[in-house]
């Protein structure tokens, strides 16, 4: 089991920059690609970005390229996501999650979930 908590989210202004942090604890986190995802209301949770263990395979969906950064610290269990030129766009909950296989990081199908962060960017 892997217990995942986001934390960073916060109302901000268009163009700002916001810093998200995933906690990991349970099991060991670098057995684990990890990934952030988004869920815009009344839309489905898709893809922002996704990382492997060791940290050599990084995946971004195109709306956030250029703007976010993915990184993770494996001596503090932790994943970040790096968003700057914040648009209103970009306003959705905000969910890392933990998958054991590297193969498919851009799909859903993740092991482990947060509880997800809110981010409000405001024009």
């Amino acid at each position: 089991q892997v217990q995942l908590e986001e934390s960073g989210g916060r109302l901000v202004q268009a163009e700002d920059s916001l810093r998200l942090s995933c906690a990991a604890s349970g099991r060991t986190f670098i057995d684990y690609a990890m990934g952030w995802f988004r869920q815009a209301p009344g839309k489905e949770r898709q893809f922002v970005a996704a990382i492997s263990w060791r940290p050599t395979i990084i995946y971004y969906a195109e709306s956030v390229k250029g703007r976010f950064t993915i990184t993770r610290d494996n001596a503090k269990n932790t994943v970040y996501l790096q968003m700057n030129s914040l648009k209103p766009e970009d306003t959705a909950v905000y969910y890392c999650g933990a998958k054991k296989s590297s193969s498919r990081l851009t799909s859903l199908d993740y092991d482990y979930w947060g509880q997800g962060t809110q981010v409000t960017v405001s024009s």
